[in-house]
């Protein structure tokens, strides 16, 4: 379906702050967790996701804190997610000089989605 959007016209100043991102993918690897030197949690991961008709994109998504302990024991390579975030651009100069650059997402948010295959993927709180 094709929706009517209505187009509004922001200023620059309200433009410029705005800077939110939704996608819908894949995990292309098990999570990276490392910690900050002040102690924290850091997650990342690459995520596949459909950019047009056929074809596939690939972004690298990265967690903070508590997030990043949520994505640590409960995702894996081929999980179903979506993230909300913002997009950051990383800059820096190679070896031979030439300037580049990448994107990926700070994720403020992952739902995830899980493929039930046995009573075992599922862990029932027991009430005492």
């Amino acid at each position: 379906h094709i929706h009517n959007i209505p187009i509004i016209s922001l200023s620059k100043e309200v433009a410029l702050m705005l800077n939110n991102i939704f996608l819908h993918g894949n995990l292309g690897n098990d999570p990276d967790v490392f910690y900050s030197s002040e102690g924290n949690p850091v997650a990342s991961f690459s995520l596949a996701f459909h950019s047009g008709k056929d074809k596939t994109s690939w972004i690298k998504v990265t967690a903070f804190k508590g997030l990043a302990e949520i994505v640590e024991t409960n995702l894996k390579k081929g999980n179903r997610v979506v993230v909300s975030g913002s997009l950051d651009q990383e800059k820096w100069q190679a070896q031979d000089g030439t300037n580049r650059s990448t994107f990926k997402v700070i994720a403020n948010s992952i739902e995830f989605f899980h493929t039930r295959t046995s009573d075992q993927d599922f862990v029932e709180e027991k009430p005492e």
